[in-house]
């Protein structure tokens, strides 16, 4: 009797899952579906029948939703199936301009603010009825203005606010550009992961000849900002690393920000080793890509670029350009927010994909099981240093 209770106890799920994966991104959210179908279908014991067990294993945990639009532009969030117990976990990208609406005839692109209110709209469908509400949320709505400077709103912090004061039990995201945000809600869940392992992977699935010692890697950081990022991973990899700090001209505001004056280096000689910058977002590019060209100009060797967000606002010209000037040999980012068609064309980009593990964190969270090991990527980069030392396929 005790040994099905025990493992009732340890596998049971908190409530049946079921996953909306917004129009925003709809693509990862069925990869995610098809991992956590492979997950479950691979987990067998002798206690599945039981009722508890109800819709445990399914084809499908993709909820049919949408947010249809009338003339005017204005909005309404749909749920065409029963959520009611459920462990409901939403997916949006906030990110996606390539989705469009119309407003009296006009065309428009959905801004961030479109995608948000929309990720409102659905939760307001399920408020009540669903046992538990989850927000994966990748790149954080308005993570970017995260502290006040004088007389500024703090949109990050009312968001998260908001989304609580809606029911929101847990907020999911990635590499959040400043975790602190997180304040603003202290009694509610919020998870910040980093897609660290993936890089790794990524780049020494792109670049098999990549040595990663002290006398052939250098990890930078391209400001103050990634410090962090970049110490974690110098630290595990066992090699040196750099950083850029930079200066502004604070007397001048140019689309809403001081502008850059000029990226100064600090750190050892880069002469002959491959330099890894990392970061969490590429917004227009042009301060990796002035860090890439200033480290090139020290006689560095091959540079890859690690971001999380791929936003490349002010699109590739400049990219090809430093591409062909041999500034840039690869950019690797994450499949979390939307990527243009276009840019799986170019001979410097590397995806790192996310959606199975995405896939472990809504599964663990399902259950209620720790998610340290999934937060803490230290021994599963160890893991593949090893495989790689001894050649072992990665």
């Amino acid at each position: 009797m005790s040994t099905n209770i025990e493992l009732l106890e340890k596998t049971l799920p908190v409530a049946p899952l079921k996953i909306v994966a917004m129009e925003s991104c709809r693509e990862l959210g069925q990869k995610i579906n098809d991992y956590i179908v492979s997950f479950r279908q691979n987990t067998i014991n002798e206690v599945s029948e039981s009722p508890l067990y109800v819709n445990y294993r399914s084809n499908n945990y993709l909820v049919d939703c949408e947010c249809p639009r009338f003339g005017t532009g204005e909005a309404k969030g749909v749920l065409r199936e029963t959520i009611r117990g459920t462990d409901l976990f939403i997916m949006t990208d906030v990110c996606n301009y390539s989705l469009t609406y119309t407003v009296s005839g006009h065309l428009n692109h959905m801004s961030p603010d479109d995608h948000y209110q929309d990720l409102k709209r659905i939760i307001s469908a399920a408020t009540g009825k669903a046992h538990r509400i989850n927000v994966i949320m990748p790149f954080l709505y308005e993570s970017r203005q995260h502290k006040r400077t004088k007389r500024e709103s703090l949109d990050c912090a009312l968001a998260l606010e908001e989304l609580t004061a809606m029911g929101v039990s847990n907020i999911i995201t990635f590499d959040a550009h400043d975790p602190r945000v997180q304040n603003a809600i202290p009694l509610s869940g919020f998870d910040s992961f980093s897609p660290s392992y993936q890089f790794m992977k990524a780049i020494f699935l792109a670049v098999p000849d990549l040595i990663p010692d002290k006398d052939h890697l250098m990890i930078i950081s391209p400001d103050e900002g990634a410090m962090h990022r970049a110490v974690y991973l110098s630290n595990i990899l066992g090699v040196d690393m750099g950083m850029f700090y930079k200066r502004r001209d604070y007397s001048v505001i140019v689309n809403g920000k001081n502008p850059i004056v000029a990226h100064e280096f600090l750190g050892d000689d880069v002469k002959g080793k491959d330099v890894i910058i990392i970061d969490d977002m590429i917004s227009s590019g042009g301060s990796m890509l002035d860090v890439a060209r200033q480290i090139k100009e020290r006689n560095a060797g091959r540079v890859f670029v690690c971001t999380t967000f791929g936003l490349f606002t002010d699109g590739f010209a400049k990219f090809d350009e430093y591409y062909e000037k041999g500034y840039i040999n690869k950019v690797i980012t994450t499949n979390l927010t939307y990527l243009p068609p276009e840019l799986y064309e170019k001979p410097y980009f590397a995806a790192a994909d996310m959606s199975k593990f995405l896939a472990l964190i809504i599964d663990s969270l399902n259950h209620d099981i720790t998610i340290g090991s999934v937060m803490n990527p230290t021994d599963k980069i160890h893991s593949l240093l090893e495989k790689r030392a001894r050649g072992e396929q990665i």
